[in-house]
C-alpha cells in the first residue's frame, strides 16, 4: 500500500497515513471518549457515527438538544451522551464546561457557521468569529484539564481569502467585534484562518506548558452538508439557496466521506502535533486523508500570540 506523509510544518520527521484510509480502517475505540461540537449534522454527526460504530463514548455538544436526541437515537442510544452547548453564548459555554465531570481523550470542534450577514453573539461577537473561533477557544480552555490525547480543530479551505488586517490586537478586535467593514465570506474566511491559529499557537502552548495533548487540524474539502446552505437562508435568497443545493449535490463529496480527515486527525496513531489533515483529490476539494500545508499566514507566530491575547480578553477565560 502506498502512503503520504504528514507534516506539522515545523521541519519534524514525516509521518506516514496510508493512502486511501477511510474509516474502515479505524481501531478498535472501546472505551475511549470522544466530544463533538456541532454533530447533529454534516461532517459532526458522520464522525459520531464512526466513532460510536468501533465502540467510542461519543458526547454531541450541540445548540439544539431535541436535534441531538435524535441523533442518538439514530446511531446508538448506549454510546452517545448529549451537552446541550450554544457557543454564540458564552454563558451557556460555561454552564456546558461545568457540566463535563469526566476525561475526554479526544476534543474535537466541529461547530460552525459560513456567510451569513452581519449579526452580533449573545456577547457582541461577530458572529461568525464568535461562533466558529471563540466560543470554541473558551469552551477548550475551560475543559483543558479533562482533555487527555488530542484537540482537533476543523477549519476550511476558506481560511485562504481570511485576513487580520495589519495583524496587530487592535485590527484583531475590531473584526472580532464586526467593527470593520463587513464581508460574510471575509468573516467566514477570518474564523477560519483563526481556527489554523489556534490550533497551532495551541500546540506550542501544550508543549511548552507539558499540558498532555496534541493539537491537530483537519478540513472536509468540499462536502455535501447543510453547512453552505445556511447563508442562504438567512439572507432570503431562495435562488442561491437550489442553487447551493444543486451543486452540492453534483459537485461535493459526501459528507461521510467528507468526516474522513476529522477522523484521522482523531485517532490516527502518533500523528505529530500540528498536523493538518485534509483531503489528497484535485486543490484538495475532495478525497481521502492525507497532510496538507495551510496557507503561510496561519503559521505567523506574531499573529497567532496576538489572536490568543484578544480571545483571552474578549471571553474572560485564560488558559493555565
Amino acid at each position: 500500500m502506498s502512503e503520504t506523509s504528514a507534516s506539522n510544518g515545523r521541519g519534524l520527521p514525516l509521518q506516514k497515513i496510508p493512502s486511501r484510509w477511510s474509516a474502515k480502517d479505524l481501531p478498535n475505540l472501546e472505551g475511549k471518549r470522544f466530544l463533538i461540537t456541532g454533530a447533529t449534522s454534516g461532517i459532526g454527526k458522520e464522525a459520531a457515527r464512526e466513532l460510536a460504530r468501533v465502540g467510542a463514548k461519543v458526547t454531541i455538544a450541540a445548540r439544539s438538544t431535541e436535534k441531538a436526541e435524535a441523533v442518538k437515537k439514530e446511531i446508538s442510544n448506549s454510546r452517545i451522551d448529549i451537552l446541550q452547548l450554544d457557543l454564540s453564548d458564552l454563558e451557556s459555554v460555561r454552564k456546558a464546561a461545568r457540566g463535563i465531570e469526566y476525561e475526554i481523550d479526544v476534543l474535537i470542534l466541529n461547530a460552525g457557521i459560513m456567510a451569513i450577514p452581519l449579526t452580533k453573539t449573545a456577547d457582541d461577537f461577530e458572529m461568525q468569529m464568535g461562533t466558529n473561533h471563540l466560543g470554541h477557544f473558551a469552551f477548550a480552555g475551560l475543559i483543558r484539564d479533562r482533555i487527555k490525547s488530542r484537540v482537533v480543530t476543523i477549519s476550511s479551505q476558506a481560511h485562504r481569502m481570511g485576513s487580520f488586517g495589519d495583524s496587530s490586537v487592535s485590527s484583531i478586535r475590531d473584526i472580532c467585534l464586526g467593527r470593520n467593514e463587513y464581508s460574510a465570506w471575509g468573516a467566514y474566511g477570518a474564523s477560519k484562518l483563526a481556527n489554523l491559529l489556534f490550533t497551532f499557537e495551541l500546540e506550542r502552548r501544550s508543549s511548552a506548558n507539558n499540558w498532555g495533548f496534541k493539537a491537530l487540524a483537519a478540513h472536509p474539502g468540499y462536502s455535501n452538508t447543510n453547512l453552505q446552505s445556511v447563508g442562504p437562508k438567512v439572507r432570503g435568497n431562495l435562488w442561491e439557496e437550489r442553487a447551493t443545493a444543486f451543486m452540492n449535490g453534483v459537485i461535493a463529496q459526501s459528507a461521510s466521506r467528507g468526516a474522513l480527515p476529522t477522523l484521522c486527525a482523531a485517532t490516527f496513531p502518533n500523528l505529530y502535533g500540528a498536523s493538518f489533515i485534509g483531503p489528497d483529490g484535485f486543490m484538495e476539494m475532495r478525497g481521502f486523508p492525507r497532510a496538507v500545508r495551510a496557507r503561510s499566514i496561519a503559521y505567523d507566530q506574531t499573529l497567532a500570540t496576538n489572536l490568543w491575547s484578544v480571545s483571552e480578553e474578549l471571553t474572560g477565560v485564560v488558559w493555565r
